[in-house]
């Protein structure tokens, strides 16, 4: 069949107008990829999702300057980690969890902080991954499956330190507290605010523009690496170390049960027979192979990392954060800047009584750990520790008199930038 020239003419100019509205289409709108279902993810008996409802439901791959940035800070228990926390919690753009994973291990491996059974920490770190990629998409409902007694309704008040985060505690999710609050206390939080209604927190998370998750139930980077490496993450970790002696210190005032014989060997100059070393050697070899990792620089870090020492943060918290967040390409929020004055000023004896809270003097707090330990402890965990206090720079202690002469700094300075 032959066509006209004018037929042929029309098609031209319609074929011309459609590419004009797709090249309009992709550049005002984020680009995105559907996914293409996967035989081995369908059960028996489970229908296919139809094209469009996979487009609908998969994340965007945005690709311009508003796109947020996805924070992780990667740490171990007693390590700082609150303090750091709370820079993004208090953060006016952005939306803060505290340790999410804390359901998941409770339900997967329930009674153990760290499973040194392979095949239970392969299942806890793969369903670690899936929950913070969905949480970091505002996919809040993921958690849901994690939180027992299950929620009804999407309402639930079983939800691990709820009163930690700021932005569960603000409108449109609590109508509690002013937004302007800076220092709203966990524990007034949890009182005053009704069940924590997912689907508002949900919107919460949508309405922000970062993402900022705390953990301390991921070994080490290299645990992290398909999560950096998914292209529907803008993900940047922080990785928080500190001084193992200081992590054993504040572990033994804190975990009074767990450290049950340390604190026996502290009061009789002997150790223990049956202690668990364990609970030492896997912070230093955790904090080794994850720090050997992201300083040397693999292309798969690169703009993804960043190292920083909690005794550099608590002595100049203020100069230190202004690194972080110009690492992270972040405005450093006056509420920050506030809280940071309000609450690195504190005493000791606060400090003490609150052994989950973050005012204190944290400039004294850095330390503290040689007035709490005795010598031959001290010696010890130098002995077992010693390759990664070289690598972050922290100096040995010779003597007891050197141990408690607190006018000596331990702390070498040194420039860990981050690998942009």
């Amino acid at each position: 069949m032959q066509c006209s020239w004018k037929a042929v003419l029309l098609l031209a100019l319609a074929s011309i107008a459609i590419q004009y509205t797709a090249i309009r289409t992709f550049t005002a709108k984020h680009f995105q990829i559907c996914p293409v279902p996967n035989p081995q993810n369908c059960g028996l008996g489970q229908e296919t999702d139809s094209f469009d409802r996979l487009c609908d439901e998969s994340p965007s791959f945005t690709y311009n300057i508003t796109r947020k940035t996805h924070i992780l800070i990667l740490a171990t228990t007693r390590s700082g980690s609150s303090f750091i926390g709370q820079l993004f919690n208090q953060h006016s753009d952005v939306f803060y969890l505290f340790e999410p994973l804390y359901h998941v291990q409770t339900t997967l491996i329930p009674r153990m902080s760290h499973s040194k059974n392979t095949a239970d920490r392969r299942v806890m770190l793969g369903a670690s991954r899936d929950l913070l990629r969905s949480l970091y998409d505002c996919d809040l409902y993921f958690l849901e499956s994690y939180i027992k007694p299950q929620p009804v309704n999407h309402t639930t008040d079983k939800l691990f330190r709820r009163g930690a985060s700021k932005a569960l505690c603000s409108p449109p999710v609590c109508d509690a507290f002013r937004p302007s609050e800076v220092n709203i206390e966990e524990g007034d939080c949890v009182k005053k605010c009704a069940a924590l209604n997912i689907t508002l927190a949900t919107d919460s998370c949508k309405d922000r523009r970062h993402v900022a998750i705390k953990i301390v139930r991921v070994p080490e980077i290299n645990d992290l690496r398909a999560l950096v490496e998914d292209p529907r993450l803008n993900l940047k970790i922080i990785q928080l170390v500190r001084d193992p002696r200081g992590i054993l210190a504040s572990r033994i005032e804190t975990f009074r049960d767990t450290y049950r014989l340390w604190r026996i060997w502290r009061a009789s100059g002997r150790k223990p027979y049956n202690l668990d070393l364990s609970q030492l050697t896997m912070v230093c070899e955790d904090f080794l192979n994850s720090v050997s990792t992201g300083l040397s620089r693999p292309p798969w870090l690169k703009g993804k990392y960043m190292v920083v020492r909690y005794e550099d943060l608590a002595r100049n918290p203020l100069k230190k954060t202004k690194e972080i967040f110009e690492y992270l390409g972040m405005s450093l929020d006056s509420n920050v800047v506030e809280w940071i004055q309000t609450n690195t000023r504190g005493t000791n004896e606060l400090s003490a009584k609150h052994k989950y809270g973050t005012v204190r003097d944290s400039a004294a707090n850095a330390e503290s750990w040689r007035l709490k330990l005795s010598y031959d402890m001290v010696d010890y965990t130098q002995t077992v520790c010693h390759q990664i206090l070289n690598q972050l720079g922290y100096r040995m202690v010779e003597s007891p008199e050197e141990l408690k002469n607190t006018s000596l700094t331990l702390v070498e300075e040194r420039n860990f930038s981050p690998f942009l």
